[in-house]
């Protein structure tokens, strides 16, 4: 339903409802002129040829961007491929135009030089291909939809590519609305939770800026009048009846108390599905609009967006967009800074100010996305010496030889 505005209302609120489930795909596509290792990393595959594959400027390999050292592991031989071809029959890739995708994150900002992609279906199989390379002291890299923003899904030199592809389930999602203002954004919050207490499955928020860029680079539209922030809302209770009932008298709450002025609340899956594409592809838009620093936060609900406000004086015009969107209900900010291509002076008035605005907060440098390569150094904003000595101590007891995953997630011992 779509009320009317009334002009004395200066919130626009977007509503859908009741809940709404669904799967999917998302692969990163990604154009690269050729697959290559770092100097000195020698492996027995790298005389199959590498085709040529337009579409944009060659993502730099990692280790030539960041300060990172190969370890000493082993390189796959014709040997381990045979072994893996006999635990997953069919399902060994060494294709080079498959493994391009695989090789690079889908922001496009780290590539590694794998040449091997192992396809289990079966928890059995996993554990037979680990065993395999806790044998081989081969460095393996777990990969689900490459979909992740902290370069922990790609590979840093030449690790084995270990895809869960093939055991993946269903993924969820719920819905969005928005305010004028950051405060109205709280207080809409408050007075849902307290209206649709367990029945609240999402409420989620994005400012104008986020609502721009999924118009101007990827055409959707904004079914309701411009505002300076957007909220999502969504229930997901037994009975979609019930869900939309209740909905519906907070959002009669919301736009006569003068939180919001405009509102459109969806219950076929037609429309839910356009509203959630505007919350949903906006790291979509990002990526388009240029180089793009991300980060994923958890601040007091209070202070979540005051970073953006600081981050757009700090930068001026040396950024391009300082955009804010994220969950309202576990603090979590996605802070994003597009520019026209990667900075290093951009970089340096980034980091580490946001880290130390964040610890100053009590926050975590870290909500959702994990630390994965790019963010493993900063741990120490969050946790103390003892809690990373202690997380390095459990790490060692797992894989004590250190093979999954490499050079990710915590800082390197001294």
């Amino acid at each position: 339903m779509v009320l009317p505005l009334v002009s004395r209302w200066s919130a626009r609120v977007l509503w859908a409802s009741p809940g709404w489930r669904r799967t999917y795909t998302q692969r990163a596509c990604v154009g690269l002129k050729r697959l290559g290792c770092p100097r000195g990393v020698y492996s027995p595959l790298a005389h199959r040829a590498y085709s040529v594959v337009a579409g944009g400027p060659e993502v730099t390999l990692t280790p030539e961007r960041y300060p990172v050292q190969r370890l000493p592991f082993s390189t796959v031989s014709e040997e381990d491929l045979a072994a893996f071809e006999c635990i997953i029959p069919g399902r060994v890739i060494t294709d080079p135009e498959q493994l391009q995708t695989c090789n690079v994150d889908w922001l496009k900002t780290v590539r590694g030089c794998s040449k091997v992609l192992l396809r289990p279906q079966t928890s059995e199989e996993v554990s037979q291909i680990l065993r395999h390379c806790y044998k081989r002291n081969l460095a393996v890299n777990p990969q689900g939809g490459n979909t992740g923003m902290v370069g922990g899904s790609v590979p840093v030199f030449d690790e084995v590519i270990l895809s869960t592809a093939l055991m993946n389930q269903v993924i969820s999602f719920h819905d969005v609305s928005g305010c004028p203002g950051f405060a109205e954004v709280l207080q809409t919050f408050r007075t849902c939770r307290g209206m649709l207490g367990e029945i609240l499955s999402a409420f989620e928020f994005m400012d104008t800026e986020c609502m721009q860029l999924v118009g101007q680079h990827l055409q959707l539209t904004n079914p309701v009048q411009e505002s300076p922030f957007y909220v999502l809302v969504e229930t997901s209770g037994s009975s979609a009846g019930h869900d939309a009932e209740k909905l519906t008298n907070v959002l009669e709450q919301v736009l006569n108390s003068g939180l919001v002025t405009d509102g459109t609340m969806a219950t076929d899956q037609r429309k839910v599905q356009m509203l959630w594409a505007l919350r949903e592809r906006i790291t979509e838009a990002l990526s388009r609009d240029g180089y793009v620093f991300k980060y994923d936060l958890s601040l007091p609900v209070e202070r979540l967006y005051d970073l953006v406000i600081d981050l757009r004086t700090r930068l001026g015009p040396r950024a391009k967009h300082v955009v804010g969107y994220g969950h309202l209900g576990d603090g979590n900010l996605h802070l994003n800074v597009t520019a026209e291509a990667f900075s290093r002076e951009l970089l340096g008035a980034l980091e580490p100010y946001v880290y130390a605005w964040t610890a100053e907060q009590r926050g975590s440098v870290s909500a959702e996305h994990g630390l994965g390569f790019k963010k493993k150094d900063v741990l120490g904003y969050s946790k103390p010496p003892v809690a990373v000595t202690l997380m390095q101590q459990l790490k060692a007891m797992l894989d004590p030889e250190g093979i999954l995953n490499p050079y990710k997630t915590l800082p390197a011992q001294a």
